[in-house]
């Protein structure tokens, strides 16, 4: 009798604890902003075989925002419910066109150039600026509250992706200095600024967002003597030119506080697989994973505890998610190298192997968990790091 009444409230524990994994990004998104978001009604946020929250959003499927100059579209929280920790915006901006002065008040930005060139401006709570041009590669890093802009250079669109350690970062939270000056009294602008009311008659109405202007000239090699204030940390970090760790599998190229130090709470790698590779089993303790699939294609499968499992193949443009301390593994599909930006929101990049947890696991200890031979536990300790070596399917 006991025994009866112990399973059923082993079941009932377990589909309790299913439903509150898959609703509470829903619930989140609500009691974020103190209503309920079209996103928290969605049921369709949690994939009903497994029981799993949705961890594919198609980004680069979704309608762009147009602006004069540019052209942008997000995956938060409020779209993609299972992002609670992280969010991303996927931009473009023509030569010449600027992304605004701005700031965001709830979220550090952690931003990768896919293409194209363009000028970075930031300021600090000190006072201290820098101007950046930057290209293919590039990362930039701005801490929550540091006033920027973007401005396209060169003869060719940029595209660059730009993800914040929060899911509800979105236009909640983004401040624009067309918008507040907009909607501020002239009276105060002329105390503030030491100017006439009638100057401001021709500022913007409204948030400009993005607008189109001329492309800037080149920097100059060396500021005017007097002319800088640089930050002690520069914003820029040239991921591109790093040395990646390579296996036979793919290679790997991680930035995180210790080479970049400004960048406090996310870091990032570009993940280069080999067609018929996998990136192995393995889990990253400190943060959650937000993915944006450059090219080819591969299959992500998550591991949620208590015999859940959610699989889904991405492509490009595709965004992907892993809460922290989700079992994960990649597989590529097809004839083609699969290409994967990974940002984190912890400024320190931690992963547990699969792999490397047996081969430091003692073999008879592995032998009383898994009930297998000492042969086969001996296989199990031998495989590759990282990736596995490719191998098409048979």
């Amino acid at each position: 009798m006991m025994n009866m009444i112990d399973t059923k409230i082993s079941r009932a524990l377990t589909v309790a604890v299913a439903c509150v994994f898959s609703l509470a990004s829903a619930a989140a998104i609500a009691d974020e902003y103190g209503k309920t978001s079209a996103a928290a009604e969605t049921v369709a946020a949690v994939d009903p075989a497994s029981g799993m929250p949705e961890i594919k959003y198609e980004l680069g499927k979704q309608p762009l925002k147009e602006h004069p100059g540019g052209a942008s579209n997000e995956a938060t929280a409020r779209n993609f419910p299972i992002s609670k920790g992280m969010a991303g915006v996927s931009m473009f901006l023509k030569p010449g066109a600027l992304r605004e002065l701005h700031w965001h008040a709830n979220a550090a930005e952690w931003a990768y150039v896919l293409k194209g060139h363009c000028r970075v401006t930031v300021i600090d709570p000190q006072g201290h600026h820098e101007i950046k041009d930057f290209g293919p590669g590039d990362v930039w890093y701005f801490p929550r509250g540091h006033g920027h802009s973007i401005q396209g250079l060169g003869d060719e669109e940029c595209h660059f992706l730009l993800i914040f350690d929060s899911g509800y970062f979105s236009e909640f939270a983004t401040f624009s200095v067309s918008d507040w000056i907009a909607q501020t009294p002239p009276s105060v602008l002329s105390k503030n600024f030491g100017m006439p009311e009638n100057s401001f008659k021709t500022f913007p109405k409204k948030e400009v967002y993005i607008s189109q202007g001329p492309v800037p000239p080149p920097l100059p090699q060396d500021p005017e003597p007097g002319s800088d204030n640089p930050p002690p940390l520069t914003h820029r970090f040239r991921l591109g030119s790093k040395a990646p760790v390579v296996t036979p599998g793919g290679s790997f190229n991680m930035v995180d506080q210790k080479q970049f130090p400004i960048s406090t709470t996310m870091s990032g790698a570009i993940l280069k697989m080999k067609p018929y590779a996998m990136r192995q089993l393995h889990w990253h303790p400190n943060a959650d994973e937000w993915q944006y699939y450059i090219k080819g294609r591969a299959k992500m499968t998550v591991f949620g505890s208590q015999g859940r499992s959610i699989t889904r193949e991405f492509g490009p443009g595709d965004v992907g998610y892993v809460p922290m301390g989700c079992g994960h593994y990649l597989e590529t599909v097809g004839d083609e190298e699969c290409e994967v930006l990974a940002a984190f929101n912890s400024g320190t990049y931690e992963e547990i192997s699969l792999t490397e947890w047996l081969t430091k696991t003692p073999e008879r200890l592995l032998e009383t968990n898994f009930g297998v031979s000492p042969k086969i536990i001996n296989e199990l300790q031998k495989g590759p790091p990282i990736f596995s070596y490719p191998e098409k399917s048979k």
